[in-house]
């Protein structure tokens, strides 16, 4: 945190941005209820993300779209033309399998368009800001990784700060999360009759145990962020024929992202490889999905989100030392831009990912997230245009981090 108070948005540009908002309040929750009416899982999200660079398009950004090969993700920018900042906000709008919008990226996406429109009205109407405000519209969140093909693609190189928020059961200025590998473990046997000539075959489902059993007791021996999760997906065709087919699917997870990729995954990796050994089966590991990295916090770019946090009347929980244990590819990005994550409150308690929070972000307290979390994105966003000196804290406060591969 920096030693002295940072420099805070003046009144007139917070009024200007208020008024804005009132402007556009009514497109914002339209553009919100579209996306939860229709929700659209990773990588599919075609009506989504053309709503909102539509929006964008009208309002006077370029539009660069497809963007690192994804159909669904775009670059929109926003250049008054005068030297400055390049800040990024970032849109998510992918709903998750069966409920739909149960962890409110209809709320990311609106709130994000919103706190766009905001910043490029003052950017347009002050001759004395300049620099250039980008919207990445950011596919496949949940289990994708979009963000990483788009990091890959040298799209966010010269970017000086970006930022987003989620929705959630309390009002956060910051968060750390798990770095995640996603595996998927296939074993492949040897087919037999179970009865009558079993020493014939041999036994993938056998390796698949074993690989669970070794995991079961590598989990004493890790640190205590570490989680390893793990299902049986394929087990068998019938209890009377020996399985020459068996896949798992397993999550390894751990805040340090080389503690992840340089020990603890390949850990897990020779668990399977150890099964495949003592049974006599094939075995082939792959990643479901580019890793997820944690978020790497930025002590000064929280203290300009708990500043506008409070100006706009919502009290944040305390600085928490300890690790959210989910992962985001957000934290991908704070990897190599100096990034915020904060959360918004949906309703107090409310555990995302449930049905309960897919029908509450598309009423009356999504919406006020939609409203509140534009004009906080907003503000954080317009320091950092009104004062560029503060982003000589903010850099120093970052490290350049480490880089994953997109899955080809």
């Amino acid at each position: 945190m920096s030693s002295s108070p940072l420099p805070t948005l003046p009144e007139s540009d917070e009024q200007v941005l208020r008024t804005r908002l009132d402007q556009l309040g009514d497109l914002l929750l339209e553009t919100s209820h579209q996306i939860h009416a229709r929700p659209e899982i990773r990588f599919e999200e075609v009506f989504a993300s053309g709503l909102l660079a539509q929006r964008l398009e009208d309002d006077g950004f370029a539009l660069v779209r497809p963007l690192a090969g994804l159909p669904t993700a775009f670059f929109a920018t926003y250049d008054t033309g005068r030297p400055g900042p390049r800040v990024a906000i970032f849109c998510e709008y992918d709903a998750l399998p069966e409920i739909g919008h149960g962890c409110g990226h209809n709320v990311i996406a609106s709130a994000g368009l919103g706190a766009a429109l905001l910043v490029k009205s003052l950017l347009a109407d002050d001759p004395t800001l300049g620099g250039t405000l980008v919207v990445v519209g950011s596919p496949a969140e949940e289990g994708g990784g979009g963000k990483v093909p788009i990091i890959a693609s040298g799209a966010l190189d010269g970017l000086d700060a970006a930022m987003m928020l989620h929705p959630s059961g309390e009002n956060l200025s910051a968060m750390r999360t798990l770095s995640r590998s996603g595996l998927q473990i296939t074993f492949t046997g040897r087919a037999a009759h179970a009865a009558v000539s079993p020493e014939r075959g041999v036994n993938a489902l056998d390796a698949a145990v074993l690989t669970l059993t070794a995991i079961g007791l590598l989990r004493q021996q890790v640190p205590s962020d570490v989680r390893i999760h793990a299902i049986v997906t394929e087990g068998g065709e019938a209890q009377n024929i020996i399985p020459e087919r068996t896949v798992l699917q397993a999550s390894v997870r751990a805040e340090d992202p080389r503690l992840l990729l340089d020990d603890i995954q390949p850990r897990v990796e020779n668990c399977a490889r150890g099964a495949a050994l003592a049974t006599g089966a094939e075995v082939k590991i792959e990643l479901t999905a580019p890793t997820y990295l944690s978020i790497q916090p930025n002590p000064v770019l929280e203290q300009i989100v708990e500043d506008s946090y409070h100006r706009i009347g919502r009290t944040t929980e305390p600085h928490r030392a300890e690790v959210f244990p989910g992962s985001t590819d957000m934290g991908n990005v704070s990897q190599v831009v100096p990034s915020i994550h904060p959360n918004i409150e949906i309703v107090p308690g409310l555990g995302m990912h449930s049905r309960e929070a897919a029908e509450l972000v598309g009423g009356e307290h999504g919406d006020r997230a939609v409203l509140d979390g534009a004009l906080m994105l907003a503000m954080t966003a317009a320091t950092l245009f009104r004062r560029p000196d503060v982003l000589a804290e903010v850099r120093e406060q970052f490290t350049e981090g480490v880089r994953v591969d997109p899955i080809v």
